[in-house]
């Protein structure tokens, strides 16, 4: 995340904790936190939201088996309270900041043979089986933290937020080991894997951007990225991420990302140039399983938003090294296309 001119960011150890909700309805505070086993190919993505202005939380949990399946939950449990992220069967804990973290699941998921059937949730959730899943990961940093709280740069003071056009307004990263256990139905997995978490907070719309592409990766603990490219508009692009080599960042310039679709216009691979200051990377993608998720929403006007977020479990190559991580690309839907179609 690069400083705006007049904008430093600031990330202090208390930021890893819950923040007092600012009084608007749409407040969001979330943690997000992805793994994948490079041996065993068992991969996941885990999230909480909460929403407490609106009484609720979001709870996703999502777990890639090797042989395909996906096993996804949704929920959006009540809750009273921004003090902690403990919601759906889901609880994260902070055991030292930027260091270590605890994620922690208990509940059912629903195991898909073919995971583009939850583009239509209510038949996924009726038409295939519900087994019980158990995770319990711990997570260590291995990188610097990335992004943070946006203040202007002489007063201190944060800038105002247009709560209606929000997407969040502060922002963290960092790539993570993450070690422990997974368990879906009879299949016991023992983790040993990389990604990458991250945490955001503020009023959110998920219709507050028209798409982004977003790829979390991990080759080893010495060579990651997160690359961004974002439109708020539909027609600008915003590059952004970074690069780690051994325990440093180098800021992203630049990213191109060509992209290979199927016939529903999900990503079935891509192709993503990555420019920093030193040098320009190729980075393949090979998506391997991908589940699509929706968000929908109706303006105070009437009108139906539709959002589109497809998660694609990815094998990366750059380098002549191979690594696993997501393609998270989002986009709001008109006419029934996702709106980046074009652009990526």
């Amino acid at each position: 995340m690069a400083e705006e001119p007049g904008i430093r960011l600031v990330l202090e150890p208390e930021d890893e904790y819950n923040h007092e909700p600012d009084p608007v309805p749409n407040f969001n505070e979330s943690m997000y936190f992805n793994v994948v086993d490079h041996s065993s190919g068992v991969g996941g993505w885990f999230r909480l939201g909460n929403r407490v202005n609106e009484g609720y939380a979001e709870m996703s949990c999502c777990v890639y088996l090797p042989d395909g399946r996906v096993g996804f939950m949704f929920r959006r449990p009540r809750i009273k309270t921004n003090e902690v992220f403990d919601a759906g069967g889901m609880r994260f804990d902070v055991e030292e900041p930027f260091e270590r973290l605890r994620v922690r699941y208990e509940g059912d998921l629903c195991l898909l043979d073919d995971p583009g059937e939850m583009a239509e949730p209510k038949a996924a959730f009726t038409t295939n089986p519900s087994v019980p899943c158990t995770i319990d990961l711990s997570y260590r940093g291995i990188s610097p933290m990335l992004g943070g709280r946006p203040v202007d740069a002489a007063t201190g003071e944060e800038p105002a937020q247009d709560a209606a056009q929000s997407f969040s307004k502060a922002h963290y990263e960092q790539h993570m080991a993450a070690t422990g256990v997974v368990v879906v139905g009879d299949q016991r997995f023992e983790v040993d894997g990389l990604g990458l978490r991250d945490k955001s907070w503020g009023a959110r719309y998920w219709q507050a951007i028209a798409w982004y592409r977003w790829l979390p990766l991990v080759f080893d603990e010495d060579f990651a990225m997160v690359v961004s490219l974002i439109s708020r508009d539909g027609v600008d692009a915003r590059s952004g991420g970074m690069v780690l080599h051994g325990d440093e960042y180098h800021e992203i310039r630049e990213v191109s990302i060509d992209t290979t679709w199927d016939d529903d216009w999900y990503q079935t691979g891509l192709v993503a140039t990555v420019t920093t200051d030193d040098r320009t990377y190729e980075v393949t993608g090979d998506v391997t399983s991908l589940i699509p998720l929706r968000n929908r929403r109706t303006t105070p006007d009437g009108d139906e938003l539709l959002t589109r977020i497809t998660e694609g479990l990815t094998r990366f190559t750059c380098d002549g090294r191979v690594g696993w991580g997501l393609s998270e690309y989002l986009d709001q839907i008109v006419d029934g296309l996702p709106v980046g179609l074009e652009s990526t």
